[in-house]
């Protein structure tokens, strides 16, 4: 054998075998929605835009806002949801990362927000990742190390996101894509075959202007520069285009990885950004509609929350089942890009 199959032969037992080898098992899942909901026909009110027109170009119909909750107050009722999916109360959890773009605050990190909200006991490690629309495979990537280095053994991982509080609402290019929520999972260091095989994250910060917000923090008496508006800012088009690329690739690394074909794959999981994103990833990798998880219509771009959110709903339906492969891709701001692949 030569080149790639040789690289997959080598790398396939990541799937079929190494019983004994420590993995983080997501044990429970958990999501939260606001219950505000703000439909196309009220953006109509508000912009110069047509339920027809926003649904056609991103495959939205509604999505959720908050009103008066923090990011911290949605990630801890999440991950109280997953808590109790994994039968494990919070004193159990000696690790808190979070995915988000949205904190409380500058500091503390939202992840200390949420480890107070829920009594984790004091001393066990809590952080923030910002990675944007990928921020939840960060976080995931980041939990799984130091569960395979026997740093922690219980984590919670969050993705949570209150894009209505940095959106321009009277910009209709970008109000119309982004929703409030929050989801979370429980990992648990286990040896055997269940768990994360593998996550892939990436980076290029050249293509920052893609897509961003700038930041809150107003010029000091120093500086001759004038406050900047903190909204969201979008070059739609070619993200699109570069999304697509840089999924498709990270999803090719971790099936490399794992030896894995297509058909091997049971669920897709993928970030929610927009319908004809998700169509052509699953057309490149020829997976029927079935397999493909998908609640954009009714939320929208929760951005570090989609992918848990989406996986919480799968569960909860109970469309994943013992020993599925379930494949997760993202792609962000940053711009950022990240893949995972699990055995259930």
């Amino acid at each position: 054998m030569k080149g790639s199959a040789a690289r997959m032969a080598a790398r396939r037992p990541a799937l079929m075998g190494h019983e004994h080898m420590l993995r983080s098992r997501l044990a429970g899942t958990g999501s939260y929605l606001p219950e505000k909901v703000l439909t196309n026909h009220d953006l109509e009110r508000m912009v110069d835009t047509s339920d027809a027109w926003i649904f056609a170009r991103t495959g939205i119909r509604e999505r959720r806002v908050s009103v008066d909750e923090t990011s911290s107050e949605m990630g801890a009722k999440a991950a109280k949801n997953a808590l109790k999916a994994a039968g494990l109360h919070p004193r159990d959890i000696d690790l808190v990362v979070v995915g988000t773009v949205t904190p409380d605050m500058a500091f503390p990190s939202t992840a200390c927000f949420i480890q107070s909200r829920l009594g984790i006991r004091p001393g066990a490690a809590a952080f923030d990742v910002s990675a944007a629309c990928s921020g939840f495979l960060y976080a995931l990537d980041a939990a799984d190390k130091y569960i395979r280095s026997g740093s922690a053994h219980n984590a919670l991982v969050i993705g949570v996101d209150r894009f209505s509080k940095i959106i321009d609402w009277k910009d209709r290019s970008t109000c119309v894509l982004f929703g409030d929520g929050a989801g979370a999972v429980v990992l648990k260091a286990e040896k055997g075959r269940h768990g994360i095989l593998s996550t892939r994250i990436h980076s290029d910060g050249r293509r920052w202007e893609m897509l961003y917000a700038p930041n809150t923090c107003q010029p000091s008496p120093f500086e001759a520069s004038e406050p900047v508006l903190p909204y969201l800012r979008m070059q739609g088009n070619e993200t699109f285009k570069i999304a697509v690329r840089t999924m498709g690739g990270a999803i090719a690394e971790v099936m490399e990885e794992n030896g894995l074909k297509p058909e091997d794959i049971t669920c897709l999981v993928p970030h929610q950004a927009n319908l004809r994103i998700i169509e052509a990833i699953r057309e490149r990798l020829k997976l029927s509609p079935d397999k493909v998880v998908t609640n954009l219509e009714k939320y929208g771009n929760t951005s570090a929350a989609s992918i848990p959110i989406a996986l919480d709903e799968a569960v909860r339906e109970g469309r994943i089942k013992a020993n599925d492969i379930i494949l997760f891709v993202a792609f962000g701001g940053g711009l950022t890009w990240a893949s995972s692949v699990v055995r259930w």
